[in-house]
């Protein structure tokens, strides 16, 4: 059988040689490679989980009232989004598979142009393959040229903060997306997974900015959908717990859409989720964590000879050394440091790695140390 859509090799599996090189460095590898915490998960949230152990009826496609009470008010008391409507938020069984099957949940297909970043995460891409749409590098706007019927995005992605890269796009950036894409008619969802990791002296709020930010928008959420995941911000990529929030008719549409297909977060997770988003206490903590592992590591990265770019908020270092990311990768990895190549998100990343925060803190001096001993 032949696949339904012509999808990208999976690029993690092309680094199999690096982390065997790697895992045969004396005192064992120090894997850098993908964004995976490794800190328990925070008390409240296992606590709230258990509690809701009993859970023998089905759930609640659209979430329960209470977690979407929850994100509404985690965007006015974090996010400076005062306007969020609870009913224009719904629960995701993590942010990738949102990611991934939103061009098909908003009904687009042949024809339809899903725009994306030019050094992105590769399921942007892969959303629009999925759907039978034609993805497309966006390099800005003025890149797209004169707009017509067949090259118009139906829906345009942003990542702040980037990932891989970290960058950060400001409140009047935003602003100027969403007036050229209510202009046109586009969708645009900004997925914002690493706001609360925010490590610039100027930051313009609390956290990132938000596609859904009043100064972006006017006051109106029409045509946009913030995508966030808890994954980072409370270590729970293994409870798979994410959400969708912006425009109640666009939620509205997706929602349909997944009661039909069933895609359903479980019930103990909507209850630990809503806990989380909560409690600001153990994010502030989780942030300590990767703002100590984040200021060793980068003097170490910086002494063996990689500029490091942008890298202004989120779990990455975006370094390099102006040479091919895989030969960057085939050095650290004779040092039993694996990263991830540049090379991952797009043509325009070869010349960079992508070093992740998420190691313990023994482990973040191991490859240190092994950084400076060159």
């Amino acid at each position: 059988m032949r696949s339904p859509r012509a999808l990208p090799d999976f690029p993690w599996d092309s680094l199999a040689p690096s982390k065997e090189r790697a895992s045969a460095v004396a005192g064992g590898i120090v894997d850098l490679s993908v964004g995976t915490p490794v800190d328990p998960t925070p008390q409240v949230v296992q606590d709230a989980l258990r509690s809701a152990a009993d859970a023998p009826g089905y759930p609640q496609t659209w979430g329960t009232p209470a977690l979407r009470e929850a994100v509404a008010g985690w965007f006015a008391r974090r996010r400076g989004v005062p306007d969020v409507d609870p009913d224009g938020v719904l629960p995701t069984i993590g942010s990738k598979e949102l990611v991934a099957w939103l061009p098909t949940l908003l009904g687009l297909g042949p024809g339809d142009v899903v725009g994306f970043p030019r050094i992105a995460y590769p399921t942007y891409d892969v959303g629009a393959r999925l759907a039978g749409a034609t993805p497309q590098v966006v390099d800005g706007l003025t890149a797209l040229g004169p707009m017509t019927a067949s090259t118009t995005p139906k829906l345009l992605w942003l990542n702040t903060p980037s990932n891989p890269t970290g960058k950060v796009l400001g409140v009047e950036h935003l602003a100027k997306v969403v007036a050229w894409a209510r202009q046109h008619g586009v969708v645009v969802a900004s997925d914002e997974c690493y706001a609360e990791l925010d490590w610039r002296d100027d930051a313009e709020g609390l956290t990132t900015p938000s596609i859904l930010d009043p100064r972006v928008t006017g006051g109106s959420h029409e045509g946009l959908l913030a995508v966030y995941s808890l994954s980072k911000q409370s270590n729970l990529a293994g409870y798979r717990a994410a959400f969708a929030a912006g425009d109640p008719a666009l939620v509205k549409q997706l929602l349909e859409v997944r009661k039909h297909a069933g895609m359903i977060p479980p019930w103990p997770v909507q209850v630990a989720l809503t806990a989380a988003i909560g409690d600001d206490a153990h994010v502030a903590e989780q942030k300590q964590r990767y703002a100590a592992r984040r200021a060793v590591l980068r003097s170490a990265v910086e002494g063996f000879g990689l500029r490091i770019d942008e890298s202004e908020a989120g779990l990455y270092l975006w370094a390099t050394r102006d040479e091919d990311c895989w030969t960057t990768v085939d050095q650290l990895a004779q040092r039993g440091i694996l990263v991830a190549p540049g090379a991952f998100y797009g043509e325009a990343g070869r010349q960079h790695v992508r070093i992740a925060l998420t190691a313990s803190d023994e482990r973040i001096a191991t490859a240190a140390e092994r950084l400076r001993a060159g």
